[in-house]
């Protein structure tokens, strides 16, 4: 049996979800319920704290404990808990795997290490290896990381080891994308990140998809995938030129702060980003409250 076969059950909309923080910087874990259930009642086939959208960097251990025991407490549906882990050494990593797995977490997607430019392919293969043998969980490669990219060739070689699943191409777009799934996608799943082209990603082949959109608007998301696998794609294609125009106004350096403005223009605000990254500008607000106009009146003419 292929990993492709094998984790069929990790495919789709796995919406990953924001971390949010009391004033006094601590988890928000009434919030946090909130956005999960929002999310969750939306019909995703997975969710993901602790990734980049939910300021993984920043967050301790113990808080994406937390997190994970809160969505199995909300998770009616049980679908799979990819819970994301971004630690700069192997033995932080490895800590925070087994914790995560103790928490209840079903799979992992993990980012490269990235401080002084991060390592070279041998290095990466000894971090992935680790946190495998010593998990025992599905991992996603979160290949995110422009100074420690993953390259199509190193990804083939990393899907040799025995719970490395498949590779989250979240760097170079949808070329990048292309050149990922051409190279290593019948060797393992291929999750497309490119927020503003979910559609674009799904007609590629993507196996699902693990990106801030799906969060922001995880409904619409699980209907542009079933869309796409209905072949109703020029319906499709204009939910996708209704996104572009909003992502663009939330992409860029010190995310995910205008993500979180993003979700406060729609109605489902919980707070700022942690310190330094704090709230966004109040330019950057008007331009966000702007650009999410075209979605509240589409969710309007849906009632």
């Amino acid at each position: 049996m292929t990993k492709k076969e094998k984790y069929r059950h990790l495919t789709g909309i796995i919406a990953p979800v924001v971390t949010p923080w009391t004033k006094d910087e601590r988890l928000d874990e009434e919030a946090f319920r909130k956005q999960v259930r929002f999310i969750l009642d939306a019909g995703v086939h997975g969710i993901s704290p602790a990734g980049s959208t939910g300021e993984g960097s920043m967050v301790r251990d113990e808080e994406r404990n937390r997190m994970i025991q809160i969505i199995k407490e909300e998770n009616h549906n049980n679908v799979p808990i990819v819970a994301g882990i971004i630690r700069h050494s192997t033995r932080d990593a490895v800590k925070a795997a087994l914790e995560a797995k103790a928490a209840g977490a079903d799979a992992l997607m993990i980012t490269p290490i990235q401080y002084l430019g991060g390592t070279d392919a041998e290095g990466n293969y000894r971090f992935y290896k680790a946190i495998s043998d010593a998990a025992g969980l599905p991992i996603i490669i979160y290949n995110v990381v422009p100074q420690n990219e993953i390259k199509p060739e190193d990804a083939y070689h990393l899907l040799d080891i025995e719970n490395v699943i498949g590779i989250k191409q979240s760097v170079g777009g949808i070329h990048a994308f292309m050149q990922m799934k051409t190279k290593c996608g019948e060797k393992g799943l291929m999750y497309a990140a490119t927020d503003e082209m979910m559609f674009t990603t799904f007609q590629l082949g993507a196996d699902g998809a693990i990106a801030a959109i799906l969060g922001l608007f995880p409904a619409l998301c699980v209907k542009l995938w079933n869309l796409n696998k209905e072949g109703k794609f020029e319906e499709a294609l204009k939910l996708q030129e209704m996104i572009y125009p909003i992502w663009m106004n939330i992409i860029g350096s010190q995310f995910p702060r205008r993500l979180k403005a993003a979700l406060e223009c729609i109605g489902r605000g919980c707070g700022e980003s942690l310190s330094p990254l704090n709230k966004a500008s109040e330019e950057e607000f008007k331009q966000i409250k702007a650009a999410v106009q075209p979605y509240l009146e589409y969710e309007k003419s849906l009632k």
